[in-house]
């Protein structure tokens, strides 16, 4: 079989931000400066890696970022107060609450306490029962990220049979009804499902988002199918993360492919970012 094309979300975020920054200049002449807020447990690596990240890119797509640090001696009370305060706010259109928060934090009341219209990240249960009704409203970053790698490369969802393996919150169960919506069938899979190579083996479009390093392997798939590696593992030995598909073997058999590092990542950024911009076109 011939190499698989190679699904590039590094290159595709390159394009989502370059014309972020271009809506961003334009709302800027008109007054309106777009803006987004993290709040991020102080002691977490990965959360405040990732926050990094974010502001990184958001400064070069002229997008304003502050962060609000969850230490120790931050009370329940003293958050609850900073969101309801970040609702209210006209100047920051967009709020990212970094999973996890310190253990003495309620994280789902929090959560609750986010306002849909600033729910940038679409993992408020007002933002998610929005999706499963089909309404509008902000689509959960990662999901939405693999929804337009899925557009670049001209993957049509219609009538294919599709599996997601993993079933969070914030990545399988909303993009196995992100799928739906594009007219595929979907099966939503995990690490406990039985038979799980075989149900693998009949999809068109697998998404593994179960949190094992290399657990899909080539010869579970179907010839030809399209995989999106949303796993990001690390294993000792190695020099970089891994995802949850063995690369080595699925790309013998996929027709395209998402690398880990590379492909999947780098879009969650980009389309948080590009929930913040819109948000702030609304105003």
């Amino acid at each position: 079989m011939a190499d698989p094309i190679l699904m590039d979300g590094r290159a595709l975020a390159r394009e989502v931000r370059a014309d972020l920054k271009e809506r961003s200049l334009g709302l800027r002449a008109k007054g309106v400066v777009p803006r987004i807020e993290a709040i991020v447990a102080a002691q977490d690596p990965a959360s405040l890696a990732y926050v990094n990240m974010k502001r990184k890119w958001a400064g070069w797509c002229k997008i304003e970022s502050g962060e609000f640090s969850v230490t120790p001696d931050v009370t329940h009370e003293e958050l609850l107060a900073r969101v309801h305060a970040l609702n209210a706010d006209p100047l920051v259109h967009g709020v990212l609450i970094q999973h996890p928060l310190p253990a003495h934090i309620n994280e789902p009341e929090i959560l609750e306490a986010l306002g849909p219209e600033k729910d940038v990240d679409g993992i408020t249960s007002a933002s998610l029962g929005r999706l499963t009704a089909g309404l509008p409203g902000f689509r959960c970053a990662t999901p939405l990220g693999i929804t337009k790698i899925l557009d670049k490369y001209s993957v049509d969802c219609t009538g294919k049979n599709a599996i997601v393996i993993g079933r969070s919150v914030i990545l399988g169960k909303p993009m196995a009804l992100m799928l739906l919506e594009r007219n595929a069938t979907v099966t939503i899979a995990h690490s406990r499902t039985v038979g799980l190579p075989e149900l693998v083996g009949q999809a068109d479009i697998v998404v593994a988002a179960v949190g094992r390093a290399e657990m899909v392997k080539g010869d579970w798939l179907k010839p030809g199918a399209v995989v999106i590696d949303a796993g990001y593992n690390k294993v000792e030995g190695k020099g970089h993360d891994v995802g949850d598909c063995e690369f080595a073997s699925c790309s013998q058999v996929a027709s395209m492919i998402t690398p880990v590092p590379g492909g999947v990542g780098p879009m969650t950024v980009a389309s948080l970012l590009a929930n913040t911009v819109e948000s702030a076109e609304r105003v």
